[in-house]
């Protein structure tokens, strides 16, 4: 054993680290002055912090001694065996001159430097152990002494007052975001304005959370008999470009949670939403509810070396996916009020068309008649203005035939087309032209009328994100052949070498699986047009037109 003035320098050390430790709030920077002090109060070769999660497995790992290379090139870090998980089962110190001939000891993966004499050390508050501090010496180094162990244990009951208290404070900033958060959502939820609050919850969720991307995901019909999602809200890296997303649900963490109505993560499950990621993700999808019925999923990614998510991350995230329901719901019945009242608001003006603009137009046409039989002259040229005024009445009572509402038509594709072109309208510098030729009730039906919905719906979202248009004109055709959807734009048009986009993709899918065809060109003199051809199916082919899940 060292004589007594052999350890006084060390023990002036271990107090001067105290008040550091202490002092710091910040978890990680605690843990990186702790297991700096361990390896510079017994001279160790290397050394390591585990932190325990609440399941028992180590939450967060930290070392000193390697170099990075040495660090890549081991790969995975300890998850808390052989061992390291001796120390976190017992609580109790080991110390052993030669780790190797413990049976408790697992060997080392391929390319880990070859460890020797081995100290291990629980950190710990009374019954409570927060973590393990772990030294070890090289081949021929010295063996940790029985002072060594006083001293890493001592060092070890501070780091443990410290780690509670940078805990505390973590948890306490948490709380803190958590509340304000919330109080925003809340806010958001009644307030009478117009305000995307998915898009407010998914920016909150973002906050308190360590994530990359936060995504709220809702049913959206299905293809091909497959149930689809669909992302109706995103937030973090790549969020522009998943917006408005479909994707099967099979086989992702958001259907497991839509489909089933519990949580489901990377870590609980061999599922990874890769549609969404590129590459491995940690990752939980919490289902959101009203009431007993699954509306969508609450989604959050981070990075996959991130630590897995803690019993607090999750709590929140239960607490925002149920905000998220409320929002849902809210959504839907304002959707419903605006429904209704442009439901009538379409009525008053197909009345007053019909009753006002149609008479008025069809007197001046019989006053003008009545003028061309007086005067020869002038009696050819008051015919053309005659038939001119007659094609009018005759739009303007198209017109009236998609406004007025009728029995049954709440599913009509004419409607639903309106309806999302109103939707769009808030994105738009005008609101779009919608225009019909042809039986497009009664001709396209089914997920037929469902794809004309999406195509229309995302050509709108991309004039609306990419064009800076004035202008959006969407016409729809039928005959008994095929329908046609052409979108125009007077926007600034396709930038040179730019990427398609993965709702661009989708409407190319569409149009495929249907026999059609999907083409963006740029228009004269500017702008951008977009064309979406599919054949008619038969009748006995398609059911009738039904409203699809917003």
């Amino acid at each position: 054993m060292p004589a007594p003035d052999a350890d006084e320098p060390r023990l002036r050390r271990l107090l001067d680290v105290v008040p550091q430790v202490i002092g710091e709030l910040d978890l990680d920077h605690v843990l990186e002055r702790i297991i700096d002090a361990a390896v510079d109060l017994v001279s160790a070769r290397w050394g390591a912090l585990g932190v325990i999660a609440p399941d028992g497995t180590l939450e967060r790992f930290v070392h000193v001694g390697m170099a990075p290379p040495e660090v890549t090139a081991i790969g995975h870090l300890p998850e808390g065996h052989g061992l390291l998980g001796a120390v976190i089962d017992t609580g109790e110190p080991i110390r052993l001159p030669h780790l190797a001939d413990d049976p408790r000891s697992v060997g080392f993966p391929a390319h880990h430097p070859h460890m020797d004499a081995f100290l291990g050390v629980p950190i710990r508050i009374r019954d409570t152990v927060f973590g393990n501090l772990y030294l070890t010496n090289q081949d021929g180094g010295p063996e940790f002494s029985e002072e060594d162990q006083r001293l890493v244990g001592s060092l070890a009951a501070v780091a443990a007052i410290a780690i509670e208290n940078a805990r505390l404070f973590d948890e306490q900033v948490r709380r803190e975001r958590w509340s304000t958060a919330l109080a925003e959502v809340t806010a958001a939820l009644l307030s009478e304005d117009t305000v995307d609050v998915l898009a407010v919850l998914a920016e909150r969720v973002a906050s308190v959370i360590d994530s990359e991307l936060v995504c709220v995901i809702v049913a959206d019909g299905a293809d091909d008999g497959e149930p689809m999602l669909r992302v109706d809200t995103a937030r973090g890296v790549g969020a522009e470009e998943l917006i408005g997303r479909r994707y099967r649900a099979a086989g992702t963490l958001s259907g497991h949670a839509i489909t089933s109505g519990t949580i489901a993560s990377t870590e609980g499950a061999e599922r990874a939403e890769s549609v969404l990621r590129d590459g491995p993700s940690a990752a939980i999808a919490l289902p959101v509810r009203a009431g007993d019925l699954v509306l969508g999923a609450l989604s959050v990614y981070r990075r996959a070396e991130s630590p897995r998510f803690t019993d607090a991350e999750r709590a929140m995230a239960a607490e925002f996916a149920q905000q998220a329901g409320i929002a849902i719901e809210l959504t839907r019945g304002r959707t419903d009020r605006q429904r209704l009242a442009l439901v009538e608001d379409r009525a008053r003006i197909a009345r007053d068309l019909h009753d006002h603009v149609i008479q008025r137009l069809f007197g001046t046409g019989l006053a003008l008649q009545s003028v061309g039989a007086r005067t020869p002259a002038a009696a050819e040229a008051i015919a053309a203005q005659v038939d001119a005024i007659d094609a009018a009445i005759g739009e303007i009572r198209t017109a009236i035939f998609a406004l007025a509402p009728r029995a049954g038509s709440d599913g009509a594709l004419r409607h639903r087309l309106l309806d999302v072109s109103t939707d769009a309208a808030a994105g738009l510098a005008n609101p779009p032209l919608v225009t019909f030729a042809g039986p497009v009730d009664l001709l396209v039906g089914g997920s037929l009328a469902d794809d004309v919905i999406a195509v229309v719906r995302e050509c709108l979202a991309n004039a609306a994100r990419h064009a800076h248009a004035n202008r959006v004109e969407v016409a729809v055709t039928v005959d008994d052949e095929a329908v046609v959807v052409t979108v125009d734009d007077d926007g600034v048009g396709i930038p040179a070498g730019a990427r398609r986009a993965s709702g661009t993709r989708n409407l190319e899918e569409r149009a495929r699986r249907r026999g059609g065809s999907f083409e963006v060109a740029a228009r004269e003199p500017g702008g951008t047009r977009a064309r979406w051809t599919a054949p008619v199916a038969p009748a006995s082919a398609e059911t009738a037109p039904e409203r699809s899940t917003p």
